[in-house]
């Protein structure tokens, strides 16, 4: 969420670092921050609780004046939102630094240092490192003091550092937090986004995990791997030129967004994974605490966000052994509900502004939950305002009304709660681990099933003409099974349901025929077998079958079936990886039958209205 400008520059870099912050507003903060090294050689720093705004009022009463400095946006982590923990995180009047990431072992370096004599003036886990580095850089040299500091950190982070003792230079590192280098004429700049630096440059060095680099006069630019070793990285062109509000290339924004999973995922996870572990503070700095006295959930959302919340009640009873309800908001506050104590309260919304959602959070707050997150994708949104913990989504603008990446991204982020939950709960550290890993491959699987999309194409020719379809999946795969049915009815307009799969025989078997196409998602989990006889139902009564199946899954195109393999993923994490064929699907049959496919009939994208 934070967000990071750095710059050493021919020029003032007041402007520069200014202008950076206010285009990283997009990503949700609570304060702002910056310190320039002045031509004297005084550090000097302004910060501001709010929006940049606030900060910018201040620096009109009070500029800034030199070639080198940092700033940032800050989304509390370790401590409320307040001016005295707002970056830039200053040890004396020597040294500055800015920080994205959480430090997991600060209170270990924190008690090291009081009693080395060190006072600390915030609540952060950033001012530790700061004051490390100010003790390990005292008559020695900055980016030497910097890298062995990092050696001592446990967790995620994106840093960016100047120091009195040498103006003109600013030191930046990352390790599972971005960090990119901005290429300019005799000059360098520092971002989290290279979106903060497209006002001074369009040329970018992506640090690697790992990496520091120190920026110094003239632009020069020497970057360090993790083991010290001096490397180079290769300098790209950032293609930007409507941005969000292109289509790229691509013939429909939903389209586009279906294709940007990969990349919006790997944000979700962004600075929120530790080596074995998730972050915990990455729901905030009373994260932890509030986590610990969760008994129960209850999750409310809407459409599509209902279904992301069906899916993670699998995952939250399984691997937190949380129960959880589940409940559409529209229905919500409309009937007596009963918390237990210990119950959280969790809503989902792409836009933050859904209505009937606000509304549920509203009402909630009357029943004496234990406390309220939102999981969204706007941040200045009122469900974000409102909510007691926020966990943004980073899936970026999504234009198409039918939500694509917004979904899966808020399945990540589930995930991510669940992982949260459970090691906050004691869940099995081996356990946790395979998971953090499976989640590290998952944008990869996403890219690999992204380039089955020609397959997928030709499978939807046979839906051209038909105006009734059926999904079905087993477990988690159910409620994939009712969001790939939505997709298809929101934008097709053909009427599609869908079912347990066990529940064939319970009626809909009835609507089997050969003119009711069945799409059916098979991963290879402990409900395989369970599945094949299910299908085996379908095509005694003539249905045809499609199905996405693992790739280890024994199945093969024949007489009404047809089998599309898709790479294998770990179980927990199939219902995100599923869902992308049935969005392709869905795609391809509205653009064969002709429909607005970003903006199909009597649909609004964000619903804000009962």
């Amino acid at each position: 969420m934070c967000g990071i400008v750095g710059a050493v520059a021919q020029r003032n870099v007041q402007g520069i670092l200014l202008e950076g912050l206010k285009r990283l507003e997009y990503r949700g903060y609570d304060s702002a921050g910056m310190a320039v090294l002045g031509r004297d050689g005084r550090l000097e720093r302004r910060r501001a609780l709010g929006k940049v705004a606030a900060l910018e009022e201040k620096l009109v009463a009070a500029p800034l004046a030199g070639h080198s400095g940092i700033a940032h946006t800050r989304w509390a982590t370790h401590g409320r939102p307040s001016e005295e923990n707002a970056h830039p995180h200053q040890s004396g009047e020597r040294l500055a630094l800015v920080h994205n990431g959480i430090i997991e072992n600060h209170e270990a370096l924190k008690a090291e240092l009081e009693a080395d004599g060190y006072v600390f003036g915030s609540e952060t886990d950033t001012e530790a490192m700061a004051h490390l580095i100010a003790r390990e850089a005292e008559g020695g040299d900055l980016l030497a003091a910097v890298q062995r500091v990092l050696a001592r950190l446990d967790g995620a982070y994106a840093l960016g550092v100047v120091h009195a003792d040498e103006p003109g230079v600013v030191i930046g590192a990352r390790q599972g937090s971005p960090l990119v280098v901005g290429v300019g004429i005799e000059e360098a700049f520092l971002a989290s986004d290279p979106l903060a630096l497209l006002q001074v440059t369009d040329r970018f060095i992506y640090l690697e995990e790992g990496d520091v680099v120190r920026l110094s006069g003239a632009g020069r630019v020497e970057i360090f791997d993790a083991a010290g070793t001096a490397v180079e990285r290769p300098v790209q062109t950032f293609e930007h030129g409507d941005g969000a509000a292109s289509k790229g290339g691509y013939r429909h924004f939903m389209l586009k967004e279906i294709h940007e999973q990969p990349a919006v995922i790997a944000a979700a996870l962004e600075g929120r994974l530790g080596d074995r572990s998730v972050l915990v503070e990455s729901f905030g700095p009373e994260a932890e605490a509030l986590f610990g006295e969760v008994r129960q959930i209850h999750l409310v959302a809407c459409g599509t966000s209902y279904h992301a919340g069906m899916v993670a009640r699998y995952w939250l009873e399984r691997y937190a052994g949380v129960p959880v309800q589940v409940e559409v908001a529209s229905e919500f506050r409309y009937r007596r509900v009963v918390v237990p104590d210990g119950t959280l309260f969790v809503t989902l919304s792409q836009s933050g502004e859904t209505a009937d959602t606000l509304a549920a959070l509203r009402f909630a707050k009357q029943l004496g939950y234990l406390g309220s997150l939102a999981i969204c994708n706007v941040p200045g949104s009122s469900l974000v305002r409102e909510s007691d913990l926020t966990l943004m989504t980073q899936a970026g603008p999504e234009i198409g009304v039918a939500s694509t990446k917004a979904f899966t991204t808020q399945l990540t982020a589930l995930m991510l709660l669940t992982l949260a939950l459970g090691r906050v709960r004691g869940q099995d550290a081996e356990e946790q681990a395979e998971l953090v890993e499976a989640l590290r491959r998952l944008p990869a699987r996403v890219g690999e099933v992204l380039a089955l999309d020609p397959a997928v194409e030709a499978l939807s020719a046979a839906f051209a003409e038909k105006h009734h379809a059926l999904f079905l999946g087993r477990g988690p795969e159910f409620p994939v099974a009712l969001e790939g049915a939505l997709k298809l009815k929101e934008i097709s307009y053909i009427h599609a349901e869908a079912y347990p799969a066990g529940e064939l025989k319970h009626g809909p078997l009835a609507l089997v025929d050969a003119e009711m196409p069945v799409i059916a998602v098979a991963p290879n989990d402990a409900l395989l077998d369970k599945l094949k006889s299910n299908l085996q139902e379908v095509r005694a009564r003539g249905g045809e079958l499609f199905v996405f199946a693992d790739e280890g899954v024994a199945l093969e195109d024949g007489e009404g079936i047809r089998v599309l393999h898709l790479p294998h993923v770990e179980a927990a994490l199939a219902p995100i990886l599923y869902t992308v064929p049935l969005q392709l699907l869905s795609y391809h049959v509205a653009v064969l039958k002709g429909t607005d496919v970003d903006q199909p009939r009597n649909l609004a994208k964000s619903v804000t209205v009962e």
